[in-house]
């Protein structure tokens, strides 16, 4: 078992919590909602909403976990002012991590599975490569389980190794190729015609396609984008020393998780208009659109999509490490069970309803699968994104905002903030994060439609 003194380094922390940050979201989702909802005016108040909702809880959970050195359960328990044994279960937002992994690992499994393609055969138009996603998704569950179960082996293995032998050595060395791999496709996106446009679609105001309803989607991506609500950057920032800057640590974590998804937006977009393609969004886009591209780019093309997919790799693989460890912490620290027996414990759990999870998307098995409109696959996805994830995040909110200690809360960010800002980011943890947080969940469900 770690002891209490093994700690992430400044920079192990900054690459860890900018892995957990940047996941598959980014480089898939990000640029096309926002080049759907109005590209620079859209930008724009992404920016702003990550700066009052994702960051300020983003700080007060990196605050919580640094002051613990604790598992998340622990930490509310210890900080909470009054309400202590009712506090401690807004740490068990840690199982949301559960739900998400179980399926993330899938995804993860079928870039894997993309990067073979990719060095082997690419599909020749988007025809073949729709057959060839669908057949992967509904019929050849074989190779889905193969794929799945790499993922979880790297995943288990290096959350078995620790805190810096396994968790800060791996984020160390796949971050920084991360941002190399996309350094190299932004330099070679510069050169095709579609690099223009790409940059109109993303960063062009366009005010006809910005609504209402737009700023809950920036809401709720700035939200979902930092992996907060579900204690891993609490989670991680137990084993950050009291050396590391809370808030420009925070700020640094952000700026890169931001950077990594225009500049993936960029890419993207100039290979799709450079092919004449229409954007595209989620699988469809990754899966079934690029492929079909890289194809007709001839080598490059091959080169692209081996870069590609191998980025996409290290950005699930960073996220979902990032995912499994609150629990891991929370038997260990609890429970006293060792790391190692903890991890595989976990994974055992989590490989199982992956299992049925990857069946949930097949013909055989996806209608004894699915419980009213969807199959578990998206059950998973639905109550983690849309509802606990939204509820874990209010609860950091209001705790920090309201039931722990305001001398302790000064002390620590204060002289770092300054007055004016430490105002503005405690009236945003009061009032704007679990309002807004609230209308997305509200919106996402269904109950409230703007």
């Amino acid at each position: 078992m770690e002891k209490n003194k093994i700690r992430f380094s400044k920079l192990g922390f900054i690459f860890a919590a900018s892995g957990s940050a940047v996941g598959l979201g980014n480089i898939w989702k990000f640029p096309y909602i926002a080049g759907e909802n109005g590209g620079g005016i859209f930008v724009l108040v992404y920016l702003l909403t990550i700066f009052f909702i994702g960051m300020s809880i983003f700080i007060a959970e990196v605050l919580m976990g640094r002051n613990t050195h604790s598992d998340a359960v622990s930490t509310y328990e210890i900080l909470a002012t009054k309400g202590k044994k009712i506090w401690k279960f807004a740490g068990f937002s840690l199982f949301i991590g559960l739900l998400i992994l179980s399926f993330y690992s899938i995804v993860i499994g079928w870039i894997l599975n993309y990067i073979v393609i990719a060095l082997t055969n690419l599909p020749v138009n988007v025809k073949e490569a729709e057959i060839v996603f669908m057949d992967m998704l509904k019929i050849d569950y074989a190779s889905q389980l193969f794929y799945f179960t790499i993922a979880m082996i790297i995943i288990v293995y290096t959350v078995t190794r620790g805190i810096k032998k396994g968790i800060e050595r791996f984020n160390k060395i796949l971050m920084p190729m991360l941002i190399i791999i996309l350094s190299l496709m932004l330099f070679y996106s510069v050169s095709l015609d579609g690099f223009s446009k790409s940059l109109e679609f993303l960063f062009f105001p366009n005010i006809e396609k910005f609504h209402t309803s737009s700023i809950i989607v920036a809401v709720g991506h700035a939200f979902f984008t930092l992996s907060v609500g579900m204690a891993v950057i609490m989670t991680y920032a137990s084993s950050v020393s009291r050396e590391v800057n809370i808030v420009k640590t925070s700020i640094a974590i952000v700026l890169m998780d931001t950077i990594i998804a225009i500049v993936a937006g960029i890419i993207i977009f100039s290979i799709l208009f450079t092919s004449g393609a229409e954007p595209g969004k989620g699988p469809g886009l990754v899966f079934i659109t690029l492929p079909a591209i890289f194809y007709e780019m001839g080598v490059a093309g091959n080169v692209l999509a081996i870069l590609f997919f191998i980025s996409l790799a290290f950005a699930g693989l960073t996220s979902a490490i990032s995912i499994l460890e609150p629990m891991v912490m929370y038997l260990e620290k609890r429970w006293r069970v060792t790391r190692v027996k903890g991890t595989i414990l976990t994974s055992i759990v989590l490989y199982v309803m992956g299992i049925f999870a990857l069946l949930s998307n097949t013909t055989k098995f996806g209608k004894s699968l699915t419980f009213g409109s969807k199959n578990i696959f998206d059950w998973f996805d639905f109550l983690s994104a849309s509802v606990m994830m939204p509820l874990g995040g209010i609860a950091v909110a209001v705790f920090v905002g309201y039931f722990m200690d305001k001398e302790l809360i000064r002390k620590e960010i204060l002289p770092i903030m300054g007055g004016f800002f430490y105002t503005i980011w405690m009236f945003s943890l009061r009032f704007i994060v679990p309002i807004a947080i609230t209308l997305v969940m509200l919106n996402e469900i269904g109950i409230l439609k703007i």
